[in-house]
C-alpha cells in the first residue's frame, strides 16, 4: 500500500482511484462496508482511502481529552489488511482546513487526485466549517466529473454503528460489544518500553507500551491476544494484560503492561498489537504483595480459560 500526504504533488500512478472517505478511526464494520463499496464501484481503478491526519478534531481541539481508537499507524496497518492499495493520508493543516466545500471538491478530488469515484457515508460533512453535504459532494462529482456514492450507516442492534459507540463499550468494560463493531478485537498497537520490571520481580514479567493520545478503555485486567509484530519474537500469543493507573504503586501515567503466557525472550523495542477479548475485574489496591500474587495468577488462571474457548 501507497501512503500519500499531499494532495499536490501526487504521482501519475496515484491518481485516479476509487476511494472511501472518512476518519476510519478503528476501521470498523461501518467502514469496511464503505470500502467495499468502493471496491465494488469502479474495479478497475485501484482501491483507495482518503483520511487526513491529523484527525480533524484533534486539530481543531488539541487539549481536549483522548478519543482516538488507533494511532495512524494501525490504521494504516488494519487497511493494507483490507486490500486498501492508495492511503491518502492528506496533512491536515490550516490550509486544507480553510477549504470550502467546492474547493475542496475541485482542488483535492477532482484537480489535485484526478479520483474516478468517491464513497462517503450519507452523514458525511466537508469543507470549511463542515458546510458541505454528502448531497453537495454527489452535486459536485456531476460538475466536474467524478462518481459519488452515499453509503448507508450500518446498525448494531438499535444503535448505529460508530467511533462514539465503540468508545462507549470500551469506556464500559465491554470489549466483545466493541469487537462486534469493530468486526476486529479492538487493539493497542505500539512498541515495548521500559519499565520498572515490577512484574518480573511478581514472576510475571510483562510487556509495557503507552497509550498516550488514545481513548482507554475501562482500566483494569484483560484477557488478550498478542501478535508480536516483528523481531525474533514474531508470532500469536495468548495473554492477560492490565490497563491503567496501578494504584499499587502509587500515581502513575496509564498504559498498558501485557503478560504473554508460556514465553521466555527480550521483548524490548518489538511492537505489539494487543487485542482486549474481555474484561475480567477492575484495577485494584491489595493489602501486600502476597494477595496481589495470588489474585494476578487467579486472572491468568481465568484468562486461560477465556482464549482457549475462542
Amino acid at each position: 500500500m501507497r501512503i500519500i500526504r499531499d494532495y499536490q504533488f501526487v504521482e501519475p500512478t496515484d491518481r485516479g482511484a476509487t476511494v472511501a472517505v472518512g476518519n476510519f478511526d478503528g476501521v470498523h464494520v461501518g467502514h469496511q462496508s464503505v470500502i467495499e463499496i468502493a471496491r465494488r464501484a469502479a474495479p478497475d481503478a485501484p482501491l483507495g482511502v482518503l483520511t487526513f491526519e491529523p484527525h480533524p478534531r484533534q486539530y481543531f481541539a488539541p487539549d481536549a481529552p483522548p478519543f482516538r481508537l488507533m494511532s495512524a499507524t494501525a490504521r494504516a496497518s488494519r487497511l493494507s489488511k483490507l486490500g486498501v492499495e492508495r492511503l491518502y493520508q492528506l496533512n491536515f493543516n490550516a490550509a486544507l482546513a480553510g477549504l470550502s466545500p467546492e474547493e475542496f471538491a475541485r482542488n483535492v478530488i477532482c484537480d489535485g487526485l484526478e479520483l474516478t469515484h468517491v464513497v462517503v457515508g450519507t452523514d458525511f460533512c466537508f469543507g470549511k466549517g463542515r458546510a458541505g453535504s454528502a448531497q453537495d459532494l454527489q452535486a459536485f462529482g456531476k460538475q466536474m466529473g467524478f462518481g459519488v456514492t452515499l453509503a448507508p450507516l450500518l446498525d448494531f442492534g438499535a444503535q448505529t454503528v460508530s467511533s462514539t459507540a465503540i468508545r462507549k463499550a470500551l469506556g464500559d468494560g465491554k470489549p466483545r460489544d466493541a469487537a462486534k463493531m469493530l468486526g476486529h478485537w479492538h487493539r493497542v498497537e505500539g512498541p515495548v518500553i521500559s519499565g520498572e520490571q515490577r512484574g518480573r520481580e511478581l514472576g510475571f514479567p510483562t510487556a509495557n507500551m503507552s497509550i498516550d493520545g488514545l481513548h482507554p478503555p475501562a482500566f483494569g485486567v484483560y484477557a488478550v491476544l498478542v501478535d508480536v509484530l516483528d523481531g525474533p519474537h514474531a508470532g500469536s500469543y495468548h495473554g492477560a494484560a492490565s490497563l491503567g493507573i496501578r494504584p499499587m504503586f502509587g500515581d502513575n501515567l496509564p498504559n498498558i503492561e501485557t503478560y504473554l503466557f508460556d514465553f521466555s525472550g527480550d521483548l524490548y523495542g518489538a511492537t505489539l498489537s494487543v487485542g482486549l477479548v474481555e474484561y475480567l475485574r477492575p484495577e485494584l489496591k491489595f493489602d501486600g504483595l502476597d494477595p496481589f500474587i495470588a489474585q494476578m495468577q487467579a486472572d491468568c488462571d481465568k484468562a486461560r480459560e477465556i482464549l482457549a474457548a475462542i
